[in-house]
């Protein structure tokens, strides 16, 4: 798109390129992949210390106190870079979505089984934040799709099951390390949060790829030419 705002559509909306904000998008879901290595490293090292404690092995004293404090330091260090890194992508991935959920309204006015706000909290509400941001995201995808072509949902699908899965297990798994008080018990919490971290990993890495294809799709399916939409009687 070289311009901005392009073309008018129904309800408001206006199609308005995607571009930039999906590749920042992009460059921070990156960022959280790379975060996601670091805990799994640091994550690794409690486990190892832990494993230590719990099986009599390795060296005693105050060299193992040492190494269990800078294990739990590098852990610590890890989780805040995840947490800061993982709130500022949610915000920008919501400008985003809710930008090509706009620019699909122009494209299909009549394609959208849920209304626009729920783009935002759809997210949020209880019960509704399982459904609904895939629901969105389909009706999206295949308004953004060249008309006649039609849109597999395989990749929305990938990236919304391991969304899922991160987010239960998530919480879960760093609920059972924060309860955990002896050292098989902190290598055991350790083990299920490196998983739900490769978990996180997966479904960042299928964020990535549907936002530049979504973000593509929209861009080529403006320069393909005008939007026509009906007039309203």
């Amino acid at each position: 798109m070289s311009t901005d705002v392009m073309r008018a559509g129904t309800k408001g909306a206006r199609l308005r390129s995607p571009v930039g904000l999906g590749r920042a998008t992009a460059v921070l879901l990156g960022l959280v992949v790379l975060t996601d290595l670091a805990a799994v490293v640091a994550g690794l090292n409690v486990y190892r210390v832990a494993d230590d404690l719990a099986a009599g092995t390795g060296p005693f004293g105050k060299h193992l106190t040492g190494r269990a404090d800078q294990a739990d330091t590098l852990y610590s260090a890890a989780g805040g870079a995840q947490a800061v890194f993982w709130l500022v992508c949610a915000v920008v991935f919501l400008v985003w979505f809710y930008r090509v959920r706009v620019n699909a309204e122009v494209f299909s006015p009549d394609g959208h089984s849920k209304a626009r706000a729920w783009t935002i909290a759809g997210w949020v509400v209880p019960i509704a934040n399982f459904y609904f941001p895939r629901r969105i995201a389909l009706d999206v995808w295949d308004a953004s799709h060249p008309v006649g072509v039609r849109a597999r949902h395989g990749l929305i699908n990938a990236w919304w099951g391991f969304w899922l899965i991160s987010t239960l297990t998530g919480r879960l798994m760093q609920s059972e390390y924060d309860a955990a008080r002896t050292a098989p018990a902190i290598r055991d919490a350790a083990l299920h949060v490196m998983i739900a971290d490769g978990i996180d990993i997966l479904a960042a890495t299928f964020a990535v790829l549907l936002v530049l294809r979504l973000t593509r799709l929209q861009h080529e399916k403006a320069l393909a030419g005008p939007v026509f939409v009906p007039a309203l009687g």
